[in-house]
């Protein structure tokens, strides 16, 4: 079986209107939302996808390195090919990072052609289902933080993430009314990102520490990236004072940097975007380290529902006791609560997902056991530029944010 074309397609979502999220010292806003859908065909007319981050410099990678290394090779086994990528242009650690979304389409091609499913590539399921939390809430009003928990736990999740923007008081007072709305059962994360994007309002390291003690006493499943993200001592220093549950990961630039996360224990919960830090290889890596170090991992899922169906492949490889969680994200639609809309995230799939009591039933028909609908590629054309904006009040300027998840910010503007 020869590889005859790999492509790329970025596809956006226009908002109707802009949505405007004012936060603690500035405003957010949202402009669309972007996508990539990855496509590689062999020359027995089997075709194999994947999701990738929607980012034009990801696509111009994909269409002048990662495709020409491929084309006209044979798969046979997708890890020998990234040893021979890895030893050539994924010397460069930009590319193996783009080569690894790209080879998810290939593990995709290899189980069509093989009739087993991806996770049977990958090591071998241990189990056929993975726990899901349902994404949403941004930057609302306390009560309506409340009410979209109550929402999301309606549609049968059993744990809700939301992103607290509104200053301290406010922030816990969310955590407070939430944890009132579901019950004691019911998981709760708390994805604490805006907290240092805020200027000269971030909040301070006392006040962060406060906040997590008080959280904890809500029961939070995790405190997620409360601090800046490249910072590993801070948040080993806060995890030392056995508060809230900490989380990050999903803007670790390297293995290096993930290696240094996991083995200083700087966090209870490892995150990671198979699309865009590095796809399966480096998540069979860091499982390892993970499990060794007795932490736990969750997997960083913000895009279409390809997305979380790839993750999924990979995680039922690993009992619960190391890869616990997978995200969800929850969009809005007529009949359902969710952030805003994101049609082509449903889309993309013929079929929805299979979730049954908060988890998902991960298929076993081969490859990703997915089907995938390419009429979203004509349906959603790209929009070139950010999909939302950070505007701080003090000092006054405005960062521009991209589809890659693991950057935190663009070229900022003045």
């Amino acid at each position: 079986m020869k590889i005859t074309s790999v492509r790329s397609f970025l596809l956006s979502y226009p908002f109707p209107e802009p949505i405007r999220l004012p936060f603690y010292g500035g405003e957010r806003t949202l402009l669309k939302r972007d996508a990539m859908l990855i496509r590689v065909e062999a020359d027995n007319g089997l075709v194999g996808y994947a999701p990738g981050p929607g980012s034009e410099s990801v696509h111009r990678a994909i269409g002048q390195t990662v495709a020409p290394f491929l084309e006209g090779r044979s798969l046979a086994d997708p890890d020998a090919l990234r040893v021979l990528f890895l030893k050539g242009p994924g010397a460069d650690v930009a590319l193996a990072r783009i080569y690894g979304a790209v080879e998810i389409a290939l593990f995709d091609l290899a189980g069509k052609a093989r009739g087993v499913p991806v996770s049977e590539l990958l090591g071998g399921r241990v189990r056929d289902s993975i726990r899901l939390y349902g994404s949403a809430g941004m930057y609302m009003a306390p009560e309506a933080y409340a009410a979209e928990a109550s929402a999301v736990a309606e549609q049968g999740f059993r744990a809700y993430k939301m992103r607290p923007a509104a200053g301290p008081e406010q922030d816990l007072e969310s955590v407070r009314l939430m944890r009132r709305a579901v019950g004691p059962d019911f998981d709760l994360m708390v994805d604490a990102h805006t907290w240092w994007r805020m200027g000269d309002r971030s909040y301070s390291p006392a006040t962060v520490e406060q906040l997590a003690r008080d959280m904890d006493a809500q029961r939070i499943a995790w405190l997620e990236e409360p601090l800046p993200p490249d910072d590993h001592a801070a948040y080993l220093a806060l995890r030392e004072k056995l508060l809230a549950p900490l989380a990050s990961g999903e803007h670790e630039p390297n293995e290096e940097r993930y290696l240094d996360l996991i083995v200083t224990r700087a966090v209870d919960y490892v995150q990671m975007d198979v699309c865009c830090q590095g796809g399966y290889s480096l998540g069979r890596r860091l499982f390892a380290e993970i499990a060794r170090q007795g932490l736990r991992f969750a997997f960083h899922s913000w895009g279409t529902a390809l997305e979380v169906a790839a993750a999924a492949q990979l995680g039922v490889c690993w009992p619960e006791v190391v890869v616990e969680w997978l995200e969800y994200p929850c969009y809005s639609t007529p009949g359902s609560a969710g952030m805003y809309p994101f049609p082509p995230a449903s889309e993309i799939l013929t079929e929805p997902l299979e979730l049954e009591r908060g988890s998902l039933i991960v298929p076993r028909t081969p490859g990703l056991g997915v089907t995938v609908d390419e009429r979203v590629i004509e349906r959603y054309p790209w929009i070139p530029g950010p999909w939302s904006l950070f505007r701080t009040d003090s000092p006054a300027e405005t960062r521009a944010v991209t589809g890659d998840h693991s950057v935190p910010w663009d070229a900022g503007t003045k």
